[in-house]
This record gives structure tokens, C-alpha cells and sequence, in this order.
């Protein structure tokens, strides 16, 4: 589970980086950093121990 966590940060924080890169999508950007923030912090909160 901890490694699809992760893969879903990367993939987030790739889309960011595209969104900064082409200008496009500027509410998509703060929405996919909010998200992988939550995912962090799921992470961090059921890690292991």
C-alpha cells in the first residue's frame, strides 16, 4: 500500500511540474498539491512504526 502512496505522489507532483512548465490548469495545480499533501500525511499518520 505504502508504494502506491508514493507512486501517486510522483505522479502528482510530475503533473504539477507540467502545469508550471505549460501555464495551464491553475486551479488543477493547487487542487493535485492539496491532494498529494493528503496522501502524505496518510502516509506518515499509517506508516509503519
Amino acid at each position: 500500500m505504502g508504494r502506491i502512496l508514493w507512486l501517486i505522489i510522483v505522479v502528482l507532483f510530475a503533473f504539477w511540474l507540467l502545469g508550471l512548465i505549460f501555464k495551464i490548469g491553475g486551479g488543477l495545480i493547487h487542487l493535485v498539491l492539496v491532494v498529494a499533501g493528503i496522501i502524505f500525511i496518510i502516509q506518515l499518520l499509517t506508516g509503519r512504526r
